[in-house]
Formats: structure tokens, C-alpha cells, sequence
């Protein structure tokens, strides 16, 4: 099928930048909620919701303009697995997007701000090892076939994108096997933008060993995925995988790299010297090697977002 209209070329060409907002689950811990739980920050999303509008509505006040929603590890599997039937498990993933909207709303009515355009919604689509939360979101070693993978993914992007974002963000996706899975789908539908970022294991590759290069180019070629790169990658790969993928084309390459310490699925916490002081100065090489969507993911807050509009402009 043919490209259908990015809702980021209005920003890149105003502006020349897109700014991502930052860690949701690293900010809800700042501030005290305990996400040691298979639901991780979906958890707050069920049981304070009120705290999610919050964080989105701090991240666009330190420069954000796209919110990535809190649906990342919220699926129909895992919400079953807390005695939710279909009907419930639904409204939470709707209300996910619901609540970026209500904290973009509030914002934009508040704003003071010199932007011209009102931030955007994307609805966050985690890879399946997110569920199953054992780590294998950095593997994309599943025990599933694609046809499950494929259902799995439908379930809820048909919920989000019904819900009314203004794109997806498709994240931390570990293996060209699931990237393709979610790009058919995609295809399929047809009716909403998307980005597909990739968790990076070197200079060149991602988690399950593929090229960085070989995704750029065969996603180049979908029309729904409106922009590629890399998120919760350390910070010191970008650079490399960004020069590794060479030219994608007409479409922008999006960063958000976590803070450079290392995920235990075990015990739910972040292990390892961090790197997110280094975040900012690093964003001009990114913006030279094609990066027009930068933000952060884990360990990343508002101020690395702030530092990081400041130094775009």
C-alpha cells in the first residue's frame, strides 16, 4: 500500500525535531509508586490513573510533543492473569490513551508555551516478552508461533487504535521476526501511522542478532510505519547503529535510548552505572546520523527531556 499522512512532517517541518517525552515508569517511581509487579507501570494505570495524566502532563511541560501512552506492558493476557475479563481489560488499555489525551488537552489549554502545535498521542505497542516479563523483550526468544504472536499484538492494537491516538509507537521490539509480524498488521489496517523502534545488543545489530540495517531498509518499504530506529538501547550504541543503518529514506529515525543500566526481570529493578547526565550532549550526533525524534525511555525524567529540547533549539 502507499504512505499514508505522517502526523510528524507538520512538526519536522516547522521545527526540524520531534521531542519525545521520557521514562513513564522511571517518573512514577521518582514519586513513590512500587512497580515491582508483572503489570509493571500498567499497574498504576488500574489502580491510580490519576498519576499517569500526571507524569504526561509533566513531560509536556518540560518540552515533550508526543506522550507515549502507559499500554506498553498492558495486554489482554496480562490483565487476565489479574481476573480481569475482555470487557475490563479493554477499558484500561482505552483509558491509557485516554488519559494522554486529557493531560495533552489540559496542557495545550494552559500553554505559555511558544510551540505552534498541540503535542501528539502515540499508544504504546510493547513486544510480547513484555508480558511475559521474564526478560525476553531484550531476547525475542518467545515460545509462541507467529500465528499466536499475531493475535496477541491484533487484540490490542485494535483496542488503541480505536481509542483515537494520533499514532503508535511500536517499542522496544526485540526481532525481525515480531517487527514483521506487527508491520503486516499494520499493512492490514492501514488507517494509523506508526513508528517501530528496536532494542540494540551492539554497534550494529539488535536483540535477536538482525542487522539494524536490514530493518531500516525492509521497513522503508511499509507504508504505515511513518518513522525507525532505536529505544531502551544504551546510550553509547546509538551513534554506532545509527551510522550501521545507513539511509532510510523519506522517513525519520527515532531515538529514545534508556539510561545504560542493565534490566533484571527477576528482581523488577536497574542494575549498572548509569549514563543519563549523558543524554543531551550526545543529541547532536544523533541529529547529524538522521535522528529527527529523540527522546528517552527507562531511567530517563522530565529534566533529561527539558535538557534535550533546549539543546535542539
Amino acid at each position: 500500500m502507499t504512505g499514508i499522512q505522517s502526523p510528524l512532517t507538520p512538526f519536522l517541518a516547522e521545527q526540524r525535531f520531534v521531542v519525545l517525552d521520557g521514562g513513564l515508569a522511571t517518573e512514577l517511581e521518582r514519586r513513590g509508586h512500587d512497580l515491582r509487579d508483572p503489570l509493571w507501570s500498567a499497574r498504576i494505570l488500574v489502580e491510580r490513573p490519576d498519576a499517569i495524566r500526571g507524569v504526561h502532563l509533566d513531560y509536556f511541560q518540560a518540552g515533550a510533543d508526543i506522550a507515549v501512552t502507559a499500554s506498553y506492558q498492558a495486554s489482554f493476557k496480562g490483565l487476565a492473569a489479574r481476573g480481569m475479563g475482555a470487557s475490563a481489560a479493554e477499558a484500561v488499555l482505552t483509558r491509557s490513551v485516554t488519559l494522554a489525551r486529557e493531560a495533552r488537552d489540559q496542557f495545550w489549554s494552559e500553554c505559555n508555551d511558544p510551540r505552534r502545535r498541540a503535542p501528539l498521542v502515540a499508544a504504546s505497542i510493547g513486544p510480547y516478552g513484555a508480558v511475559m516479563g521474564d526478560g525476553s523483550e531484550y531476547t525475542g526468544t518467545y515460545p509462541v508461533s507467529d500465528r499466536q504472536l499475531r493475535a496477541f499484538h491484533a487484540a490490542r492494537l485494535d483496542v488503541l487504535v480505536a481509542a483515537g491516538p494520533d499514532l503508535l509507537a511500536c517499542e522496544t521490539i526485540p526481532s525481525r521476526r515480531e517487527a514483521e509480524v506487527l508491520a503486516d498488521l499494520l499493512e492490514q489496517r492501514g488507517d494509523l501511522p506508526a513508528w517501530i523502534s528496536f532494542s540494540g545488543q551492539d554497534a550494529t545489530t539488535i536483540a535477536d542478532g538482525t542487522p539494524f540495517a536490514d530493518l531500516v531498509r525492509s521497513l522503508g518499504q511499509a507504508g504505515p510505519v511513518v518513522a525507525i530506529g532505536l529505544n531502551c538501547t544504551a546510550p553509547h550504541l546509538i551513534a554506532p547503529l545509527l551510522q550501521s543503518g545507513g539511509d532510510a529514506g523519506e522517513k525519520p529515525l527515532v531515538v529514545y535510548p534508556n539510561g545504560g543500566s542493565i534490566w533484571d526481570a527477576r528482581t523488577k529493578t536497574w542494575s549498572g552505572e548509569e549514563s543519563v547526565e549523558s543524554i543531551p550532549g550526545l543529541v547532536d550526533r544523533w541529529y547529524d546520523l538522521g535522528a529527527r525524534v529523540i527522546g528517552g525511555c527507562c531511567r530517563t525524567t522530565p529534566d533529561t527531556i527539558r535538557r534535550i529540547r533546549e539543546r535542539l533549539n
